[in-house]
């Protein structure tokens, strides 16, 4: 029998202390930037320059100046914004003050806005002038449901620039917002921030694209935007210095961390206000871009653009990462010979955004073109700051077999997860059961370990990498009064990816009417009633198929639409 082992306790009794204990927080990496490389180009936008000495300058502005106007822990700033300097901005100012960043979809309608704005409790709307409109009609409709006064306004501040004409900004400043850059001349650019006390404390909300009945709020902390804005930066390979184009919405997941990335690395942000082929390519040659983010929509907008767009050879070449559903391997190949390398990343809004990588091996490159097509297809593995990932069973939560066939749920567990949802904690129960995050998602692992994505649990329609609930459209469609029965699933799309379909069962009063002159009118009902990208690019008219309970049969319909073939117009 071994003998016991005396320990020495006092090793693990030594306590944290200031000087050897700080809460993990990205804002530290910008303090670094403005010291390291002061003078070297943080931000390009257009004309517009600022270096890291300059931008930090100004997020210590922007924290000063919410802080001046009572704005701080607890409080959320909502932005509806492009990639524009100033949304790189809030994404330091905002947490500086200790307030909370929401960054939202400019592609979502005022209804929905006013939602998120509500939901939140915003107490500063920053909107850029083009969609300051949006702000606007999301601030009357709560105002017009909260009749009492029980609704406190929120400080409203217009974003400039001078890629947008000059009337709307003139509109926004008649309506009493204040403008961005008088904002930040209200702060003090050498205002002594705090770091959180806690690692903890929130850092960001952001929205789900709606897969249940209103989009959810999902809250992340400083932690979980430190070690996955280092883990995305170590996974790509990026390098100090790196000079990144924004395709990727910094709204979308905080711009999958890589905001906060590109400080720690010292690198360059060039702004990119409209995603268009040309334009990439252009700053692909002019200025010096290494990496890039992008849905598979637009590397397919790269490889297919007129020859007068593109600007070939590259000069150097170019990291792409691309997530959800790999590109399928003859864009990959055209990509390749163009020079770029595409990462395939998979993750969701409550991992951070990407959280697992389809990390490549080189022995691989030896394979045939077909089965590094298969390889491809896979999500991969966890991230570096992700501690669990697995595919296991949704009934008894034991991991599936490593065999490439069995689906289980994709789960994952650690530091990269959200802290939850605000305000839902049926929601928050039902998400992290049995000590695991629960993704939605079903998949199949493989014998190396790598999984993949095989089905979506909730039918979530990816369209130019944003989700849409096939629930919410068909809730929306039900409005319509010649709609007896409905389901919409997704088709594939030569732009989109995938866009939503729709079958409708009609009205038995409405089944003699012209289906043409019937579209049209359903087609423009749903404009009025959801964001353009919601909108069923496709409609089937005819009975739904069902099981002997009554239920749709959805895996029939997808067969049905697969079997249509992708649509090639951009809108009906």
């Amino acid at each position: 029998m071994a003998a016991a082992v005396e320990r020495n306790r006092d090793i693990d009794e030594l306590p944290k202390n200031a000087a050897n204990y700080e809460a993990l927080t990205p804002l530290w990496f910008l303090d670094r930037a403005a010291i390291v490389h002061p003078q070297r180009l943080a931000v390009v936008h257009g004309t517009a320059t600022y270096t890291w000495a300059e931008t930090y300058r100004r997020c210590r502005r922007l924290a000063s100046a919410l802080v001046s106007r009572s704005i701080g822990p607890g409080c959320t700033v909502a932005v509806i914004a492009p990639n524009v300097p100033a949304l790189y901005e809030a994404h330091f100012g905002v947490p500086m003050a200790g307030a909370v960043l929401n960054s939202i979809n400019i592609r979502l309608n005022s209804q929905m806005i006013a939602f998120l704005l509500e939901h939140s409790s915003a107490k500063v709307v920053m909107a850029d002038q083009e969609f300051f409109w949006l702000a606007k009609e999301a601030l009357k409709i709560i105002a017009d449901r909260n009749e009492k006064g029980s609704f406190q306004s929120p400080i409203l501040i217009v974003v400039g620039d001078d890629y947008c004409n000059p009337k709307s900004l003139h509109d926004a400043l008649s309506q009493g917002a204040i403008e961005y850059e008088k904002f930040l001349e209200s702060g003090d650019p050498e205002y002594a921030w705090k770091a959180p006390e806690d690692e903890w404390q929130s850092i960001a909300l952001g929205y789900t694209s709606g897969t249940t009945s209103s989009p959810k709020g999902v809250v992340l902390h400083h932690r979980g935007a430190y070690l996955t804005a280092l883990s995305g930066a170590l996974i790509w390979g990026m390098n100090e210095g790196a000079v990144y184009l924004w395709t990727l919405p910094m709204f979308h997941c905080n711009g999958w961390c890589f905001t906060w990335s590109l400080a720690a690395l010292c690198g360059t942000n060039i702004c990119l206000r409209q995603v268009t082929p040309k334009a990439i390519y252009s700053a692909i040659a002019n200025l010096g871009v290494t990496h890039l983010c992008a849905a598979p929509v637009v590397l397919n907008s790269l490889i297919n653009a007129p020859s007068t767009e593109k600007i070939l050879p590259l000069p150097r070449l170019v990291n792409v990462m691309t997530a959800g559903s790999a590109p399928p391997s003859s864009l990959l190949t055209a990509l390749s010979q163009q020079g770029f390398r595409v990462t395939h990343t998979y993750g969701l809004s409550e991992t951070y955004g990407p959280s697992t990588v389809c990390s490549w091996k080189p022995e691989w490159d030896l394979l045939p073109e077909e089965i590094r097509a298969r390889l491809r297809a896979r999500q991969g593995v966890r991230y570096i700051g992700l501690e669990g990932l697995d595919v296991v069973n949704q009934n008894t939560m034991t991991p599936v077999p490593a065999d490439g066939i069995t689906t289980g749920e994709i789960v994952m567990r650690g530091n990269l997860v959200m802290k939850g949802y605000l305000k839902n904690l049926k929601a928050n129960q039902e998400a992290f059961a049995g000590g695991w995050y629960h993704s939605g998602d079903l998949g199949v692992k493989h014998t190396d370990g790598y999984i993949e994505v095989k089905d979506r649990l909730k039918d979530i329609i990816i369209s130019g990498g944003e989700n849409i609930s096939s629930l919410e459209v068909e809730s929306l469609l039900y409005q319509h009064p010649a709609v007896f029965e409905v389901a919409v699933v997704a088709r594939p799309d030569g732009r989109w990816g995938e866009s939503p379909c729709a079958f409708i069962t009609l009205k038995g009063e409405h089944e003699s009417k012209d289906e043409k002159a019937l579209l049209a009118e359903i087609i423009k009902f749903c404009r009025e009633k959801m964001p353009i990208y919601w909108v069923p690019k496709s409609v089937v008219f005819g009975p739904l198929p069902k099981t002997a309970t009554g239920k749709i049969q959805k895996n029939v319909l997808r067969e049905k639409a697969k079997e249509m073939g992708p649509t090639t117009n951009s809108r009906l």
